[in-house]
């Protein structure tokens, strides 16, 4: 039996009609016809099992048969912070960060970044956020959200239990990843890394330095460990 299609939506209602880009994605590219079940998402961690029951011209409309909690989704929450990258490098970030469970990304302009974000590229990064986690069968799509202020985006991880703060500046890791617990949040800088102002400003909040190692790893590559190491440790790749 193959798997069933997921579609992401604001709100799911019993009956409910799908439009817009999910609906020409799925007449356009994933061919739908009528009688078929598939899956709907609100962001909530539930699963909506559905029929479609009328395929139009602009939409189509579907009645909900069933509900379930997702199991694909990580326990414990982690917020992954990193500076806005050029090309498509953040794109990859996002990718990646989603499909290793985190929930919540944050990208962030500061001093030594050499790429600008836009509306339409935070809209892109949006769109990949849904797209990896239609392919990794999460359901939940974290959002991504941007800060032109670096204090501002070390402030929106500041409740979380763990805070890490990776930069070229630490020699030595002052968190014990074997021990490690609890919601975590990981902040990884831009291709030019941090000045000295912010990385006391990190410090300044709480932050615990994380050390990656003798070799300089490009940003993206950064990310992309840390949320893998982090999330191995929390046990959520088990």
């Amino acid at each position: 039996m193959s798997e069933l299609r997921r579609f992401f939506v604001e709100k799911v209602s019993e009956r409910m009609i799908i439009e817009g880009e999910e609906f020409r994605h799925a007449i356009n590219v994933l061919r739908i016809k009528e009688g078929e079940n598939i899956i709907i998402l609100d962001n909530s961690g539930y699963e909506y099992i559905a029929t479609i029951e009328k395929i139009s011209k602009k939409d189509f409309s579907v009645s909900v048969i069933d509900k379930k909690l997702s199991t694909n989704e990580a326990t414990t929450p982690v917020t992954l912070i990193c500076g806005y990258l050029k090309g498509d490098k953040t794109e990859l970030v996002v990718q990646k960060a989603v499909e290793l469970g985190i929930k919540e990304i944050v990208v962030f302009n500061s001093k030594y970044c050499s790429s600008y974000i836009n509306d339409n590229k935070l809209l892109r990064l949006n769109k990949v956020s849904v797209e990896s986690a239609k392919q990794c069968k999460r359901a939940i799509a974290p959002k991504v959200i941007y800060f032109d202020n670096f204090l501002d985006a070390l402030k929106y991880g500041e409740n979380n239990e763990n805070k890490l703060f990776a930069c070229e500046f630490a020699s030595k890791n002052q968190v014990d990843f074997s021990s490690l617990k609890g919601s975590t949040c990981i902040v990884v800088g831009s291709e030019g890394g941090f000045s000295e102002e912010e990385y006391n400003l990190a410090l300044s909040l709480n932050y615990k330095t994380i050390y990656l190692g003798k070799r300089i790893l490009r940003a993206e590559t950064a990310s992309i460990s840390l949320c893998a190491i982090t999330m191995h440790s929390l046990k959520e790749l088990e």
